[in-house]
C-alpha cells in the first residue's frame, strides 16, 4: 500500500512538473508571438517617430486615424461578405447559384419604373469625370450603390440566402461593431486620464523614474524615447503652470477673464446660429430654383443654383473651426481644453451641414404636397430609387472632402512654407509657420466617418472608398506635418486627447443612428429598386423573417419586443445601473481615505 502510494504521489508530482513546464513554454511562445505581431502593426516605426519628433498629443491624432482605417476596413469586409459577394455569385452562377426575384404585390406598376442615368442628385457634369465624382452615369448601376442590390434570394444548390435580411442584418452589425469598439477604446482612454488626473505626483514619478524603456538598443529609438518623456513633461509642467497661475487670480482678474469667454461664447452662438441660418436658406432656394433647362447659359446658371448647397457648407467647414481657434485663444484655457471645446464647437457646425442635407433631400423625398406620393409613398417621379440618390449625396460628400483636403496641402500649406522660408517680407513673416491643428484636422476625419457610417446602407462599398481615402490622408498628413509645420507652443497629452477624440467620434456614431433609423423605419423603401422592394419599408422583412419561425418561438420575441417585457427590463437596468454608481462612490471614497492615510504615515514622526 506504501508502494503504491508513493508511486502515486510519484506520477501526480510528474503530472504537476510536465503541466508547469507546458505553462511556462506556452507563455513563453505566446510572448514571441505577441513581440513579433507588435512588427505587423500598421505605421508603427511612423507613428513613433512622430511621437518623438511633435509629441504624445499629435501622435494621438495619427494613431486615431490609424484606428479608423482598421474600422472601415472591417466594415467593408463584412458589407462585402454578406451583401456584394453573394450577390455578385449569384449573377454570374457560380457555384451553380441562381437569383430568386419575388413579384411585386399590391404595387403600382408606375413605381416600379427606374432608368437609371446621370441627371441625378445636386450636381450635373456631363462627362465620365462628373460620373467619377458624383457616383451617377455608369457608377449608378455598378455594386457601389444601393439600386445594384435588386435581389430577392439567392440559391446556392438547395441552400437559399435572404439577401434582404441580410442587408438589414449587416448594417445593424456594423452599427453595434463599431458602438462597441469605440467604447472599448473610450474606457480604456478614460482608465488612463483618470489615473493620471488622480494624483498627478504618482504621474511625476512614472515618467522619471520608470518612464525609460531598458530594451531599448538602438540609438534613433532611444532619441524619440527621449523626446517623448521630455514633451509629457514639458505638458504636465505646462498644465501645473496654468493651474498655479489660475489659483493666483485675483477678483478682478477672473471677472474680466468670465466677461470677456462670456463675450466670446456670445460671438460663438451668432456664428453657429448663421451658418445654420444660411445652410437653410441657400438649401430652400436651390431646391425651389432648381430645374432643368435647354439653354447653355441658364444651364450654367441652374448648376450653380444646384451647388450652392455644397459651396456654402464647405465655406461654413472651412471658416467656421478658424474663428473659434483664433477666438479660443484669449479665453485663457489649458491646452487640452483648448481642444475639447473648439471641437464642440465645430462637432455642432459640420455635423449638422449633414443633417441639413439630408433634411432637404427628405424633404423632396417624403414631404411631397398634393397626390405625388399617393401611389408609391414617396414622390417616385424626382426619385425613383431614392436610396441610391442619397447614397450619391453621400459619395459626392467623401469625395469632395477628400479633395478639399489634399488641396489645403498642395495649395495653401507647401506655398505658405516656401513663401515663409525664401522671402523676407514682415508681413509673410509675421504669418510663420503654422502649428499643426489637433482639432481641426480630429474633426475632418469625425465628419468623414459620420459620412461614411450614414452612407453605407445606401452605398454598401463606400467603407472601402474611406479606407483608401484615409491610408493616403496618413501620409498627406504626414508629410505636411514634418515640412510645413512646427511643433506646438504648448504641448498637449495623449491620455486626454485619445478619450475626448472616442467621445466625439461616439457622438457623430449616435447622430447617424437618427437618419439611418428614420430611414429604415420610416420612410417607405423605393418600389423600383434594391432589395426590400416587396416591403413598405426595410424594417419590415425583421417580422416577415420572424413569422416564418415557429410558433413558440415567434411569441417569445414578440414578447421581447412587447412594452410588457421592456418596462421592467428598463427598470431593472435603471436599479443595477444605481447600484453599480453607489458602489464606484464608496469605492472612490475608501481610495480617498487610505491615500490620507498614506499621507499622514509618511509625514508623521519617525520611530526608529
Amino acid at each position: 500500500l506504501r508502494d503504491f502510494q508513493q508511486a502515486d504521489t510519484e506520477h501526480l508530482s510528474r503530472w504537476k512538473k510536465w503541466r508547469r513546464t507546458s505553462s511556462k513554454s506556452l507563455k513563453k511562445a505566446l510572448s514571441e508571438v505577441k513581440g513579433l505581431s507588435s512588427y505587423l502593426v500598421l505605421w508603427r516605426h511612423d507613428i513613433h517617430s512622430i511621437e518623438g519628433k511633435f509629441g504624445t498629443g499629435i501622435q494621438s491624432y495619427f494613431s486615431f486615424l490609424r484606428f479608423l482605417v482598421l474600422l472601415n476596413f472591417i466594415i467593408f469586409i463584412l458589407m462585402f461578405s454578406f451583401v456584394t459577394l453573394p450577390t455578385i455569385i449569384s449573377q454570374y452562377g457560380i457555384f451553380n447559384s441562381t437569383i430568386a426575384y419575388i413579384s411585386p404585390k399590391n404595387i403600382d406598376d408606375i413605381c416600379t419604373i427606374y432608368k437609371p442615368s446621370g441627371n441625378k442628385g445636386l450636381v450635373y457634369f456631363y462627362t465620365y469625370l462628373k460620373d467619377l465624382l458624383s457616383g451617377t452615369g455608369f457608377l449608378e448601376v455598378t455594386s457601389l450603390f444601393y439600386g445594384y442590390y435588386s435581389i430577392d434570394a439567392v440559391w446556392i444548390s438547395v441552400m437559399s440566402y435572404n439577401l434582404p435580411l441580410a442587408y438589414l442584418l449587416a448594417t445593424f452589425a456594423y452599427l453595434t461593431l463599431s458602438s462597441l469598439w469605440i467604447i472599448k477604446r473610450s474606457v480604456e482612454g478614460f482608465k488612463q486620464n483618470l489615473v493620471h488626473d488622480a494624483d498627478p505626483f504618482q504621474s511625476y514619478c512614472n515618467k522619471v523614474f520608470a518612464g525609460w524603456d531598458f530594451c531599448i538598443t538602438d540609438p534613433s529609438a532611444a532619441r524619440l524615447k527621449h523626446r517623448s518623456l521630455q514633451y509629457e513633461l514639458q505638458t504636465d509642467l505646462q498644465e501645473e503652470k496654468l493651474k498655479q497661475k489660475i489659483a493666483e487670480r485675483k477678483m478682478g482678474e477672473k471677472l474680466r477673464i468670465y466677461t470677456l469667454r462670456i463675450f466670446i461664447n456670445i460671438i460663438v452662438i451668432a456664428i453657429l446660429s448663421g451658418c445654420f441660418y444660411s445652410i437653410y436658406r441657400v438649401t430652400v432656394f436651390s431646391q425651389e430654383n432648381s430645374s432643368v433647362t435647354a439653354d447653355s447659359m441658364l444651364r450654367k446658371v441652374n448648376l450653380l443654383v444646384q451647388y450652392l448647397p455644397s459651396m456654402v457648407i464647405t465655406l461654413a467647414n472651412f471658416i467656421g473651426p478658424l474663428i473659434f481657434a483664433f477666438l479660443i485663444r484669449f479665453e485663457d484655457y489649458t491646452p487640452a481644453f483648448e481642444i475639447k471645446l473648439t471641437l464642440l464647437r465645430c462637432v455642432f457646425v459640420r455635423l449638422a451641414n449633414i443633417g441639413v442635407l439630408l433634411f432637404s433631400l427628405w424633404s423632396q423625398i417624403a414631404g411631397c404636397g398634393s397626390d405625388k406620393c399617393k401611389p408609391c409613398g414617396y414622390n417616385y417621379k424626382l426619385y425613383p430609387c431614392w436610396e441610391s440618390d442619397v447614397g450619391q449625396e453621400m459619395y459626392k460628400l467623401m469625395i469632395f472632402d477628400f479633395i478639399v483636403i489634399l488641396a489645403v496641402a498642395l495649395f495653401a500649406d507647401f506655398p505658405r512654407k516656401l513663401l515663409v522660408t525664401h522671402c523676407s517680407w514682415k508681413l509673410v513673416q509675421w504669418f510663420g509657420h503654422k502649428e499643426f491643428e489637433i482639432s481641426d484636422n480630429v474633426l475632418e476625419i469625425i465628419y468623414g466617418q459620420t459620412i461614411c457610417w450614414i452612407g453605407t446602407f445606401f452605398s454598401p462599398l463606400l467603407p472601402a472608398i474611406a479606407t483608401i481615402k484615409y491610408f493616403i490622408i496618413f501620409y498627406v498628413k504626414k508629410i505636411v506635418l514634418i515640412h510645413t509645420r512646427k511643433p506646438a507652443a504648448r504641448p498637449i497629452r495623449a491620455s486626454s486627447s485619445n478619450f475626448f477624440f472616442l467621445v466625439v467620434l461616439l457622438i457623430g456614431l449616435l447622430l447617424a443612428f437618427i437618419p439611418l433609423g428614420f430611414s429604415i423605419a420610416r420612410i417607405p423603401s423605393s418600389k423600383a429598386c434594391g432589395p426590400f422592394r416587396n416591403y413598405n419599408t426595410s424594417w419590415e422583412v425583421i417580422p416577415d423573417t420572424i413569422l416564418q419561425f415557429p410558433t413558440g418561438l415567434q411569441q417569445i420575441l414578440f414578447g421581447i419586443a412587447s412594452e410588457a417585457f421592456a418596462v421592467p427590463f428598463f427598470v431593472i437596468l435603471c436599479i443595477i445601473m444605481f447600484y453599480v454608481i453607489a458602489l464606484a462612490r464608496a469605492h472612490k471614497r475608501v481610495v480617498e481615505q487610505l491615500r490620507e492615510q498614506l499621507v499622514l504615515v509618511r509625514s508623521g514622526p519617525t520611530l526608529y
